[in-house]
This record gives structure tokens, C-alpha cells and sequence, in this order.
């Protein structure tokens, strides 16, 4: 049965206009991103078989192009769609983020943080230079592999916030594993950056892991 068929109030687009976009099911939202369904099997019906096929709607979203041009219903206008949608996400998140305290701000700074970072497969580390009032002057993604002394170098860390004028900075990498969990690596490579920071008068206010489902903070731990 095609969706205009159905009664008003269970078709998606008119549910999220009465409820709100909350009300909605994974499926349902994503139905209205596609539009159209495929010969057979409606918006509401393809967006189902797609979430059950990726195991979800996160993984969906992670899909390679690819993978995801390569499923039957998707293709490179979707795909495209889709990359515009989460970019989107991504820059009002930093819009928001840009226009507070990140040091009184720190729920807004996680969710940042994590949108950026959390759906890497491998490592990849990321500052927030701030400037004297602890306002968000950049956010740079430095360097990629294992987060280790031997792959993030505190003297190119040093450069980027001395270039942008910095007096602090929030540090930040994720966990492809999930777990947010600081390891040995990570609160070493913290005291060689806030040391070599120091050096120039810059504070280095956190270092923030992102895991699948948490944010770790390292200044909570006392680790800073």
C-alpha cells in the first residue's frame, strides 16, 4: 500500500509535524530522507529493510559510498544527500559550540567532540584552540593511526596554536575500540603536550576520549 494511502497521523511526514521528529522510529525518519521507495516496497518499507540490513541506522549512516551506492534503493544522489545531512548536523553543532564558554559548556563540547570523532575506524587526534575566554577560535584534526608518543608530535600542536593565537586548547581523540577508557598512551602524550604548551603560556584544559557511547574526560579524572 503506498503511504498516501495510509491514515494521516501514521504517515511519517505529517507524525514528525504533529509530534515532533522525536516520536519517530529510525525507520520513519529515514523514510523521509529517501522520499520514494523502489518498485514493490514503499519509503517506509525500504527504510526498514535498510536498517535491519546494515544492523541499524548508525551503520547505514557509516557505509563507505560504495557500499552504500551498491544497495539496492540507494545510489550517488542519496549518497550525497545523506553527506550533506550529517555535515550539516556537524556545523550547527560547532555554530552552537562557537558561541559559548567550551570550558562552562562541557555537554556541548562532548557532543561536538563525539559527532566529529566517534565514527572513525581508526584513530585520529583533534584540538579545540580557544582563545583567552576559553571561546572556540578552531577546531583541527592533527593526526591519524595509533595515538602513541610516536605519532603526535607536541612541537606541531605548539606551531598550530601558537599560529592561531591560542591561550588554551582542549584535546581530543577517539577509541575505534569504544571503549573511552584512557590508556597508559593517552596520559603520557597529555603531559608531554600540556608541558610543551606550558612553555609558551598555553593551558591545556582537557583531553576528551570519545568511545561508542561515552565521552571521557581526563580533567575530571584529575588526570590535567
Amino acid at each position: 500500500m503506498a503511504i498516501s494511502d495510509w491514515p494521516e497521523a501514521e504517515r511519517p511526514r505529517e507524525k514528525l509535524l504533529s509530534l515532533g521528529p522525536q516520536a519517530l522510529s529510525d525507520a520513519e525518519l529515514l523514510a523521509i530522507f529517501l522520499r520514494t521507495g523502489i518498485a514493490g516496497c514503499n519509503a517506509v518499507e525500504l527504510a526498514r529493510r535498510l536498517v535491519h540490513e546494515y544492523g541499524g541506522l548508525r551503520k547505514l549512516l557509516q557505509a563507505d559510498r560504495k557500499t552504500f551506492c551498491t544497495t539496492k534503493g540507494l545510489g550517488n544522489a542519496k549518497y550525497a544527500q545523506l553527506q550533506a545531512v550529517l555535515e550539516l548536523a556537524r556545523r550547527h553543532l560547532a555554530e552552537n559550540l562557537m558561541r559559548s564558554d567550551a570550558l562552562k559548556n562541557p555537554a556541548e563540547t562532548r557532543r561536538y567532540l563525539t559527532a566529529r570523532l566517534r565514527d572513525y575506524p581508526y584513530e585520529v587526534f583533534a584540538c579545540l584552540f580557544l582563545d583567552s575566554r576559553h571561546r572556540v577560535i578552531s577546531y583541527e584534526e592533527l593526526f591519524r593511526g595509533t595515538i602513541d608518543g610516536a605519532s603526535v608530535h607536541p612541537r606541531e600542536v605548539v606551531r598550530r596554536a601558537l599560529q592561531h593565537n591560542a591561550a588554551a586548547v582542549i584535546l581530543a581523540h577517539n577509541h575505534p575500540s569504544g571503549v573511552a577508557e584512557p590508556s597508559d598512551a593517552d596520559r603520557r602524550i597529555t603531559v608531554r603536550l600540556k608541558d610543551a604548551l606550558a612553555l609558551v603560556d598555553i593551558r591545556v584544559l582537557d583531553h576528551v576520549i570519545i568511545g561508542d557511547q561515552l565521552a571521557t574526560s581526563l580533567a575530571e579524572r584529575g588526570l590535567i
